[in-house]
This record gives structure tokens, C-alpha cells and sequence, in this order.
């Protein structure tokens, strides 16, 4: 694994592109990642996450994932905004070239805090609309990988965006970076080989990290590196009274059976649909506004799908 970038920039410093001119001015950092610094910039009375690595190829792989889902959202004629806005290389006064990315200034907090502050009652439909950013992602050949709660950045409305792409891989290839309690492998329930159940795997131990803990911590600790299985996660899940609803769809996740990220999706979406008495306390009754929101995510996968049968992909 890649080690950290140590470098620090002041508030007001000038970070100038050496190929494209494009000038950023520094307001404060944002977080540190495996291979590099996230620093929210000012340029032109706009504000944009930038990210500053010391390994332009390390760096490159996160700009070809970002470029991938790009070119995925156009096929399908999506008019969302572009994530990614710019690469180049910074010239340091060490006389050194450092390169870096822009995207688009996500303004949110983590899953943990948001989920906190606004209430688990959120969980069904952050979970959604998070099964449908993983399953673009899919759709462009990648696998996430380092899928945890502080890497899930949650805007108004429950509208998680995924961040640090630093462990992001091509299907098929050896995950490039990840967090044990959240990894396939670190459970015997498969191997480390980026694909779709990868990260769904991860999603589902995120589920029980968000109302089970401590329990999951103490699972992990105390059990022996050759008993860790997947089937302690779901009995887990079956024993808890918040997870228990969902504990039927978090096995499937555990076990590999899903296919892909869109039908891990619409059995989700199965789930919110069924009666708050057999959703239980995971899927607390929603505000009618946000049974709106859901209804309109749902539209949406519906016409994404549509579009992908049709294109072939």
C-alpha cells in the first residue's frame, strides 16, 4: 500500500496547473487518503475538492475511474453534473511536479454522523440511492473497494456520494486498498479479486457497522483468523432487533448471491416496499416527502435499466 503524502499547504496558497493554468486557491484540507491530500479550493467564486498525490500513476488509476463513469453516465444520457473537472501537475517551490485532480465539491458529512443527526430511519433510502452509485460504477468495469462509512458522503435529502476512489479496481484484478472488518477476504467469504459481490459484501458489513458496532467489533476480535465466516455476520444480523428485517437481504450480500449491484437494488427496494410491520424498526415508518424521493429514485433506476438493456451492456 501506497504511504500516505505528507505535505501540508496553507490557507491561501496558489495551486497552478503547469500544462492547463487552471488556478486554485487553498481554503483548508479536507482529508487524507493512502496516496495523497483532499484540500477544498476556491477558483472563480466556486469551490471544488482537489486532490494532491506524490505517485502521478498511483493518482492516474483514480482519474481513469472518475473518466470511466464519466463516459458510463454519457452513454446513458445522464445530465448530471461532471464529478470530475480537472488533472495536471503542480510545481512545488522544491521545483518538484505533483499531480493532482479536481472534482466537484461534494458539501455533506459522513454516513455515521448523518444517519446521527437526521435519524436511522434514513438508512432505506441512502442505502438505495448508494447501491445505485456503486452499480455505475459497476457498469464502467470498476469495483470500489475500500467501501466503509467515512468514505460515504451524505448531501441534503439522503443523496450519499462515494468518495476517495484511492482503493478503486478493475473488475478482476487484486483490490488495491481496503479496511479489514469491511473485507470479503479478511471473512473467508471470498477472495480479494475486485468484483461487484466485492463490494456489495462491504455494503452489507456497513449495514451492520451502522447499528451493531460494538458487536461487530467484538465479533472480530474474538474470534480466531480461520472462523472468521460470513455465517457469523448474518447471525449476527438475525439476533439483532434493528438488523433483523433486513437480515434476509444482508445474507444474500454475505454470500455472494446477488449477481449484480442493480438486482442488489431492487431487492432493496422489495424490502422498503413490504408493510412497516415486516420492515421492523431498519425501515421505521418514512415521512411522506421522503417516500416522494423514493418513488423518483425508483423512476430513475427503472429508466437506467431500461437503457442499458437497450444499449447491450
Amino acid at each position: 500500500m501506497t504511504t500516505s503524502f505528507d505535505w501540508s499547504l496553507p490557507r491561501g496558497t496558489l495551486i497552478r496547473g503547469k500544462w492547463k493554468q487552471g488556478a486554485y486557491r487553498v481554503e483548508k484540507p479536507l482529508g487524507e487518503g493512502a496516496n495523497g491530500k483532499v484540500f477544498l479550493v476556491e477558483r472563480q467564486r466556486y469551490l471544488y475538492a482537489l486532490k494532491l498525490g506524490a505517485d502521478a500513476v498511483d493518482l492516474q488509476s483514480e482519474v481513469n475511474v472518475l473518466q470511466a463513469i464519466a463516459g458510463q453516465k454519457r452513454r446513458l444520457g445522464s445530465k448530471s453534473g461532471a464529478f470530475l473537472v480537472d488533472v495536471d501537475d503542480y510545481q512545488a517551490a522544491d521545483g518538484k511536479d505533483y499531480p493532482f485532480y479536481v472534482m466537484r465539491y461534494i458539501k455533506g458529512m459522513t454516513l455515521g454522523d448523518y444517519l446521527e443527526r437526521q435519524g436511522k430511519e434514513w438508512l432505506p433510502v441512502v442505502g438505495f440511492h448508494l447501491l445505485g452509485k456503486l452499480a455505475e460504477l459497476h457498469e464502467a468495469g470498476w469495483a470500489f473497494g475500500d467501501l466503509k462509512v467515512e468514505n460515504v458522503i451524505v448531501e441534503d435529502y439522503g443523496r450519499p456520494e462515494l468518495v476517495d476512489y484511492g482503493g478503486a479496481t478493475a473488475f478482476g484484478k487484486g483490490v488495491r486498498q481496503f479496511t479489514e472488518i469491511y473485507d470479503r477476504g479478511y471473512w473467508n467469504a471470498g477472495s480479494r479479486t475486485a468484483d461487484a459481490g466485492y463490494d456489495l459484501f462491504s455494503f452489507a458489513v456497513l449495514c451492520v457497522q451502522l447499528y451493531e458496532g460494538r458487536r461487530l467489533a467484538q465479533l472480530s476480535a474474538g474470534l480466531l483468523p480461520q472462523t472468521r465466516t460470513q455465517e457469523e455476520l448474518a447471525k449476527l444480523a438475525a439476533t439483532s432487533p434493528q438488523l433483523k428485517p433486513l437480515s434476509g437481504w444482508l445474507r444474500k450480500a454475505f454470500y455472494g448471491e446477488f449477481r449484480n449491484a442493480r438486482e442488489a437494488a431492487a431487492s432493496w427496494q422489495q424490502w422498503m416496499h413490504r408493510p412497516n410491520r415486516e420492515r421492523g424498526h431498519a425501515g421505521a415508518p418514512a415521512p411522506r416527502w421522503m417516500k416522494g424521493l423514493f418513488a423518483l429514485s425508483a423512476a430513475v433506476l427503472a429508466t437506467t435499466v431500461y437503457w442499458l438493456l437497450r444499449s447491450g451492456l
